[in-house]
C-alpha cells in the first residue's frame, strides 16, 4: 500500500506550519488561510484547522542504513520519546528500529527504519531522507468489522496482530495501525490514550487509487482517479 496523501487535522495550523517546514524542514507544496500541505518523500502530509482536533500518531519510512544519522539530526530539532533509557526502539519482529516525537499538536510521530526494505541511501540524513508515510494510527472498537469493511473495496493483507487489540493492516509501504481503544488504553511510547481522530487518505493499492475517510470511528472508501 502506497500512502499518496494524508490530510490531518490541526488545532493551531500556523505553529503546525512553523514545526514541518522550518523544524522538520519539509517543503512547503500548497497553502491557504486554514490549511497547508508538506511533501514528504513520495508521499504528501496536509494539516486542517480544526479546533477540535485531537491527536494522531503516524509514521514516516527512514532508510535503514540512517537510523543513528536519524537520531542526531532529530535532537537536534525535537525532544525524543524514549521507552525507558532507550531512543532507538528496537522492533525485532518487524526486524525495524523507530524513533519517535511529539509535534505542536502533541501527535507522536514515528521515523521508522524497516529492514526488509531495499531502500538505503549514500547521502547524509536530512528532510530529502524521509521516503514515504507508512503509517496512519486507526482506533476501532471493532477491528474485525472495520478491517471486512475495508477489504469490500480493496483487498489489504494483515501484517500484524489480530482483532482483537491490534492489528497492523497492509504492508511495509503503507499500515493502517488499529487498535482496540477500550483494551489498548495508550499509544506507544506514551501515556496518550488513542483517539478515533479523523482522517483523510488517499492511497495505492496495486495498481488502483483510493480514497478513504475515517471519521469518529466510521469507514468510507471509494476508488479514486486522482490524488
Amino acid at each position: 500500500m502506497e500512502i499518496k496523501r494524508l490530510e490531518l487535522f490541526s488545532r493551531d495550523i500556523n505553529a503546525q506550519k512553523e514545526f514541518y517546514t522550518k523544524i522538520l524542514e519539509l517543503p512547503l507544496i500548497e497553502e491557504h488561510s486554514k490549511s497547508f500541505t508538506v511533501k514528504i518523500g513520495h508521499s504528501e502530509l496536509r494539516f486542517s484547522m480544526n479546533k477540535k482536533a485531537t491527536p494522531y500518531h503516524f509514521a514516516i519510512n527512514i532508510p535503514t542504513n540512517k537510523v543513528l544519522e536519524a537520531v542526531t539530526w532529530l535532537e537536534e530539532r525535537v525532544v525524543l520519546l524514549k521507552d525507558g533509557d532507550d531512543k532507538i526502539i528496537d522492533f525485532r519482529a518487524w526486524n525495524a528500529e523507530a524513533l519517535y516525537f511529539f509535534d505542536k499538536d502533541e501527535n507522536i510521530v514515528e521515523f521508522i527504519s524497516r529492514h526488509r526494505l531495499e531502500n538505503q541511501i549514500e547521502s547524509n540524513f536530512s528532510s530529502e531522507a524521509l521516503l514515504e508515510i507508512s503509517e496512519i494510527g486507526m482506533p476501532l472498537k471493532d477491528i474485525e468489522s472495520g478491517y471486512k469493511q475495508l477489504n469490500e473495496k480493496v483487498a489489504l493483507p494483515i501484517f500484524d496482530g489480530s482483532f482483537d487489540r491490534f492489528c497492523a493492516i497492509g504492508d511495509e509501504n503503507g499500515l493502517f495501525i488499529s487498535i482496540n481503544p477500550e483494551k489498548k488504553k495508550d499509544w506507544y511510547p506514551t501515556n496518550k490514550t488513542p483517539e478515533q481522530s479523523s482522517f483523510n487518505i488517499t492511497f495505492k493499492q496495486g495498481t488502483d487509487l483510493y480514497a478513504m475517510s475515517f471519521n469518529e470511528g466510521e469507514i468510507e472508501i471509494k476508488k479514486s482517479s486522482n490524488i
